[in-house]
């Protein structure tokens, strides 16, 4: 039976899922730095993406999904284990050591082999696992093949396609090695074909052992590089957003708005990025359409998601961006991107179908976070739970039926200050409220999502008690799962 989660976690009622077979099937598709508006059922006007719009008509789709970190390497890592990035000490990007007033909370740059990942969970009873695209987890020893996958494709140290880092013209000049175009330099990868595209070959090796392991449970984790930077797309896609682009009319409003330090860009009109959604989209088509003519699409939950929100602000200054580029599409109405906490940071659009479990076209909006994948999929597949391990992810099953969730809050600790200007804290969300505490000037911001979901109201000042809830809540889960942090930098210089 297969299992396919897209965006967000979808599950049915506990009848539905004892009627299935004991061990479905598994597909899990991440997009990398896909934000929540990206796409058209989520509201883009911008952005095409009729197969995953299908795939939502045919599913549940998640408005309340977080991701649990505002970058990339956190949030896989709790995908894999169910645990906090806080918990297991891995809460930046592998390799980030920004510093400013603060230094950076100490952190592992690699997932710890003695968690038991899902795919460890699943592989112990009987699946088939495989891994293609963007691992990020840790380097020599802690690849995909050391946490459980039997086959990875293209899966490393890299949190961008390799060769891509420090390779400034690289989106300027096709021919230079590396990038999403082949040939890859990806150790874990064989070239393809001189300009075969990365995302197309990934999911061609997803369908390729897709059809080796019909017979059997299997786990497909699909893990998109797209849509990092460097922005590269295939020439004929950016010309059909170009010219989509030139015949639209002229959009209200300002193209940027200040967010702290930086500026947020507010309008999605970029070719380039288009053309990768387009080609990630026209990717889950394939796999879905795969699904169907070998007869698993009943038998299998698919996942759609991202692992943070759309780049919304800059990248840079840094050696190792494309200082050329950023800002590369809105996320509105959320506020912020990727490396920040607010909404636009860590809520991303997902998407679940299991046929018979889910309901085709409905809608869930309780909030449920990365960490929670690991323990829903042990409850579909029949097996037991691991508490110890996912401790901190909860099966959703029961908010796929329509209902709710005991647990009484999600949070997110991120001591670092993101490349993409995002200031260093935690935060937790509790009902309808939200509360982000910065550690650059010991001060919070409280908001009401349900009634201000673009974060434009500050009402720590008018519900400071309220606040001061929340914060000591925020406080206790901290010393709860031992979350580092940050200490003065006495380099530091006042500008």
């Amino acid at each position: 039976m297969t299992l396919i989660v897209i965006g967000a976690s979808l599950l049915a009622s506990a009848s539905a899922i004892a009627a299935k077979p004991s061990k479905p099937n598994i597909v899990f598709i991440l997009v990398d730095d896909l934000g929540w508006a990206d796409i058209a059922c989520f509201g883009s006007k911008f952005y095409e993406t009729p197969n995953i719009d299908v795939l939502a008509k045919s599913g549940v789709k998640m408005t309340s999904a977080y991701a649990a970190c505002p970058v990339c390497s956190p949030t896989r890592g709790s995908i894999m284990t169910g645990k906090y990035p806080a918990r297991t000490q891995t809460t930046d990007w592998f390799g980030g050591n920004r510093r400013a007033k603060l230094l950076p909370a100490p952190y592992k740059h690699y997932l710890p082999l003695e968690e038991v990942t899902i795919a460890e969970a699943l592989k112990e009873h009987g699946y088939r696992t495989f891994f293609a695209g963007k691992w990020h987890l840790g380097g020599e020893g802690y690849f995909p093949e050391k946490q459980g996958f039997d086959i990875n494709k293209g899966g490393g140290w890299s949190g961008a396609p390799y060769k891509s880092y420090g390779n400034p013209g690289l989106e300027k000049d096709p021919n230079l090695p590396g990038g999403y175009f082949s040939l890859y330099a990806n150790p874990h990868l064989e070239d393809g074909p001189k300009g075969e595209y990365l995302t197309d070959r990934l999911t061609d090796e997803a369908v390729t052992f897709i059809e080796a392991n019909k017979d059997d449970p299997f786990l497909v984790y699909l893990s998109f590089y797209s849509v990092h930077n460097p922005l590269q797309a295939k020439p004929e896609y950016i010309k059909k957003f170009k010219e989509k682009l030139a015949k639209m009319p002229k959009p209200k409003g300002p193209e940027f708005i200040p967010e702290h330090k930086n500026k947020a860009r507010q309008i999605q009109q970029n070719p380039v990025y288009a053309a990768m959604i387009y080609s990630v989209d026209e990717n889950v088509g394939k796999l879905m359409k795969k699904l169907d003519e070998l007869g698993l699409t009943d038998d299998t939950m698919v996942v759609f998601t991202s692992d943070n929100g759309g780049l919304s602000t800059s990248e840079g200054p840094n050696p190792l961006d494309w200082t050329s580029q950023g800002h590369n599409t809105a996320n509105l109405p959320l506020r912020g991107g990727k490396g920040w906490l607010y909404e636009g940071g860590v809520r991303v659009p997902t998407i679940v179908r299991f046929p018979g479990v889910t309901k085709a076209g409905s809608v869930c909006d309780v909030p449920v976070t990365s960490t929670d994948y690991y323990p829903t999929f042990l409850e579909i597949a029949g097996l037991p739970a691991k508490p110890k391990q996912h401790a901190d992810g909860v099966s959703i099953v029961a908010a796929l039926k329509g209902g709710k969730l005991a647990r009484k809050a999600i949070y997110w600790h991120y001591p670092h200050y993101g490349n993409q200007g995002g200031r260093p804290g935690s935060s937790v969300r509790a009902g309808d409220y939200k509360l982000i505490e910065f550690f650059d000037d010991d001060s919070v911001e409280l908001y009401n999502l349900r009634d201000d979901i673009g974060e434009k109201k500050d009402l720590s000042a008018s519900m400071p008690d309220k606040a001061a809830e929340l914060r000591k809540r925020l406080h206790a889960w901290r010393a709860k799962v031992d979350a580092k942090m940050m200490k003065p930098n006495p380099a530091y210089k006042q500008k």
